[in-house]
């Protein structure tokens, strides 16, 4: 027999734990501040000790709590998991994946049909969002993340390499304004990507790198990097883009590269999820389909 405080308290602990705030651990669990405090009361006395202490800077955790978190977290991620396998056979699957919105609209959303023909069974839902997601308190099953693959406490598979190339309609270039060489840029609009700094090599960058002096800031900008590429698409000038955004537009001939001056970047694609997640057959389909998906495009690089 295990011999355990009521899950109750725990589970205030974790959420207060994590918020490090009574009030938003409250709002989480859609209880009172006080409940919380009342749990945590009750699980102190049933620890005899504390786990919080309160400073100028706010609630804090004490060494205990410091070193009860991380398995806490384990635990109710487990028992979520559990959960969704009792829960496996009795109703419609449905695996959430949460990716940044350009990634979803260019790459992932045109290829989902090929892993709904598979698994005709299986529900997806495509959350497209920006904000780094809680696996702890968001219904999410498996993200999908552009960036160096330091997610700590996650498990995290690198999905594409990147790398930055300069892109434009085929008709852009004319014999009066043509585009063999980076010079050839100062006589084209440029079109800028100002959804996210990290990874992403800004047009003044890219123009120093490529030994070009000056220019670089003129030029519309987008806060979405699938509407730069669709910019570039109907010939409002030249964008960077992410090669892997661009890939199905190159393929198809909506969009070329001038010149060769590709650009690598440490960041990449990366699939992120809990490991406990890797348990649940659907989540574990859906990871092996994208990576498979990926692989023809890493090998091509």
């Amino acid at each position: 027999m295990r011999k355990l405080p009521p899950l109750n308290a725990l589970r205030a602990f974790e959420a207060a734990a994590r918020h490090l705030s009574f009030s938003r651990a409250a709002d989480e669990l859609s209880v009172t501040p006080g409940a919380i405090s009342q749990q945590m009361r009750i699980l102190e006395g049933w620890l005899g000790s504390p786990l919080f202490k309160r400073d100028p800077k706010g609630l804090q955790l004490t060494e205990a709590g410091i070193a009860a978190l991380p398995h806490m977290r384990e635990g109710f991620d487990r028992l979520a998991t559990g959960t969704r396998l009792m829960q496996a056979g009795t109703g419609p699957s449905k695996i959430t994946v949460s990716v940044a919105p350009s990634f979803a609209s260019k790459w992932l959303v045109p290829r989902l049909d090929q892993f709904q023909e598979q698994r005709p069974d299986l529900d997806v839902y495509v959350h497209a969002d920006m904000e780094v997601v809680d696996f702890a308190t968001a219904d999410v099953d498996v993200a999908i993340r552009f960036g160096r693959g330091n997610y700590e406490g996650l498990m995290a598979e690198r999905l594409l390499t990147e790398s930055i190339v300069p892109v434009c309609a085929p008709g852009l270039p004319t014999e009066e304004a043509p585009l063999e060489k980076p010079e050839d840029l100062a006589n084209h609009t440029l079109i800028h990507d100002d959804s996210e700094r990290d990874g992403v090599a800004s047009w003044a960058m890219w123009l120093r790198a490529a030994g070009v002096e000056a220019g670089g800031e003129r030029g519309p900008r987008f806060n979405q990097s699938s509407l730069v590429i669709e910019a570039a698409v109907a010939g409002k000038g030249v964008a960077l883009a992410r090669y892997a955004l661009a890939v199905a537009d190159l393929e198809a001939a909506r969009l070329v590269v001038p010149f060769g001056h590709e650009t690598p970047t440490d960041f990449a694609y990366w699939v992120v999820y809990p490991e406990a997640k890797a348990a649940l057959p659907d989540v574990k389909a859906f990871i092996d389909w994208v990576k498979n998906e990926a692989r023809p495009l890493e090998k091509h690089r």
